[in-house]
C-alpha cells in the first residue's frame, strides 16, 4: 500500500515558540524549572534534575507520562530535554530589567501526522495561555 507524499518547503519538524515574562530573578525561574517541588506547582509531577543525561518521567494533566533525559544544562539560562521520543523542550532564560523573559520552544513535530498536527494545534495554546501564566504566578510565591 502507497502512501500520498506532501512535498512542503519545510521538510524539518514543526516547533511551538512562546515567550513569558516573569517577575523574577533567572535564578528563581531556574529553580522552578529544575526542582521537582517547585515543577509540580505550575506544570507537572516528576523527578527532574539539571543533570545531563539524567532520565525521569514528567505526568501532565495534558500529556499524560512522558518519558525524558536531559540534553543540555547551563545554569540559569538554558535547559534542554527531549519530552516523549518525538519532543524537545528547550527552556531559554534571559533577565529583563528585575525579572526574566522566559523563551520556550516545544520542537518536533511532524505535521504530515494527523494526531501530532493535533497536538501542536493544542499545545501552542496550552503552553501560551495556561502552562507558561501558571509559571509566572507561581514565581510570586516563591
Amino acid at each position: 500500500m502507497s502512501h500520498p507524499t506532501r512535498t512542503s518547503e519545510t521538510s524539518e519538524p514543526a516547533t511551538i515558540r512562546v515567550d513569558q515574562y516573569v517577575a523574577a530573578p533567572p535564578e528563581t525561574v531556574w529553580r522552578l524549572l529544575t526542582e521537582p517541588q517547585l515543577l509540580r506547582l505550575w506544570w507537572a509531577e516528576g523527578q527532574v534534575a539539571a543533570v545531563v543525561g539524567h532520565q525521569f518521567t514528567l505526568d501532565t494533566a495534558a500529556s499524560g507520562k512522558q518519558i525524558c533525559k536531559v540534553l543540555e544544562v547551563d545554569e540559569p539560562h538554558r535547559f534542554v530535554y527531549t519530552f516523549s521520543a518525538a519532543w524537545t523542550l528547550t527552556w531559554r532564560l534571559e533577565g529583563e530589567g528585575t525579572g526574566t523573559r522566559v523563551f520556550l520552544e516545544h520542537s518536533g513535530f511532524d505535521l504530515d501526522d494527523e494526531r501530532m498536527a493535533e497536538a501542536f494545534n493544542r499545545m501552542g495554546p496550552g503552553w501560551r495561555d495556561v502552562v507558561l501564566p501558571r509559571l509566572a504566578e507561581s514565581a510570586a510565591r516563591v
